[in-house]
């Protein structure tokens, strides 16, 4: 997405090279994000010339998988990435061959096997506050892999549906779906509710922890501070996070 739109701004503003776009979440390939949120800059001039129409022009040259909500300018201080106080993904699965919907095969992974919640809920609360999460992500040189996780839960949706839901101040590349991955194994019995915890504490990659598919994850939300503390945010999250990229 963010080359797309960067290539569709180059066109409509005019500029030459394109601009850098800022996005909220760098989501992996395959991901989808509902809740993407962006910033550029761009030359005064620029913006006041194309300002009133910017969104539906947009609209009208991006592919139809891409869709471009409201364009304003941003407050002072905001940064996408670095403002941010929270994000939220959300990761859909069917576990009941009976309950199998080819519509929303481009959504929802089909498992196999049944999942018990309850299990996948008790092994989730180990993963809740501040932890060191680089036994579920791809470390990035000079980039933190602590992470705050406010909200991982998963619930029924409707019959044969789980959906999980995370939230958390950032994620670090494949968190995400490793988490997911983990907690699949076990719900469907293959792992004891424990081995999270475990796995967490060693803080190194465990070849028993399979990244889920891309998919059927999300990014459906992303919250701000009020627009005076943009700014601070971002200085204190960049100074704690340091430049590593973000990615579900």
């Amino acid at each position: 997405m963010q080359g797309v739109l960067e290539e569709a701004l180059s066109r409509l503003l005019g500029l030459v090279p394109a601009p850098s776009l800022t996005v909220a979440g760098r989501t992996d390939a395959g991901v989808h994000a509902r809740g993407q949120v962006a910033h550029v800059d761009v030359p005064v001039p620029a913006w006041r010339a194309a300002a009133s129409s910017l969104a539906r022009r947009l609209d009208r040259v991006l592919p139809a998988d891409v869709l471009v909500r409201s364009v304003a300018p941003a407050p002072p201080g905001f940064d996408a990435r670095f403002s941010a106080l929270w994000r939220r993904y959300t990761y859909r699965v069917c576990d009941s061959r009976a309950h199998l919907d080819p519509v929303r095969r481009t959504d929802t992974l089909w498992h196999p096997r049944p999942l018990s919640l309850d299990r996948m809920n008790e092994a989730a609360r180990a993963c809740l506050g501040e932890h060191d999460f680089a036994a579920f992500c791809r470390p990035r040189r000079g980039a933190s892999t602590v992470r705050d996780v406010r909200e991982l839960r998963w619930e029924r949706a409707g019959p044969g549906v789980a959906v999980g839901t995370v939230v958390a101040d950032a994620f670090c590349h494949n968190m995400v779906r490793a988490l997911t991955g983990a907690l699949l194994a076990v719900g469907d019995g293959r792992k004891a509710p424990g081995w999270l915890e475990t796995v967490l504490a060693g803080r190194v990659r465990d070849p028993a922890v399979v990244v889920a598919p891309p998919h059927p994850l999300c990014l459906e939300e992303v919250r701000y501070p009020p627009d005076s503390e943009l700014a601070d945010r971002a200085a204190r999250t960049r100074q704690a996070r340091g430049a590593g990229r973000a990615g579900a």
